[in-house]
């Protein structure tokens, strides 16, 4: 345990690093359950699709649509959702599952589309690459 100690001591600046990242992984957990952000894997996304016709939204850039998204997925770049908001008000209460790169963009889209109105809202937890994890199929058509 003396090991242990002088480690620390003497590498107390890594200490500092692992408690702040500590740190910012329970803050980034804790605010998603503040704000009602639901996140669903690929798996349970894809029940959704299938049972319930839920719209998926590709929130990335234009260039990373195109180089693969999510079959039917409507593309609204982030920058460009707080003005479509009315479009996707469309969806009748169908839920929608929005996804970016890594699924921590969407979750801030989901915060959004909730304070404009739309309640049924769920992020891709992982985003794209979570999707092919799981073995699922990748368009390049433009939907």
């Amino acid at each position: 345990m003396s090991d242990f100690a002088e480690f620390a001591v003497h590498n107390w600046l890594l200490f500092v690093a692992l408690f702040a990242i500590l740190g910012m992984l329970a803050g980034n957990e804790i605010l998603r359950k503040m704000r009602g952000i639901h996140t669903l894997n690929a798996v349970e996304a894809l029940r959704l699709i299938n049972d319930q016709d839920a719209w998926i939204i590709d929130i990335r850039d234009g260039g990373d649509y195109k180089d693969g998204h999510i079959p039917q997925a409507r593309h609204i770049p982030f920058a460009a959702l707080k003005d479509r908001l009315d479009e996707l008000g469309k969806a009748a209460g169908k839920p929608i599952i929005v996804y970016c790169r890594t699924g921590s963009t969407s979750q801030s889209a989901c915060a959004l589309l909730q304070k404009g109105g739309i309640a049924n809202v769920y992020s891709l937890s992982g985003g794209l690459p979570a999707w092919q994890d799981a073995h699922l199929p990748i368009s390049r058509k433009k939907a």
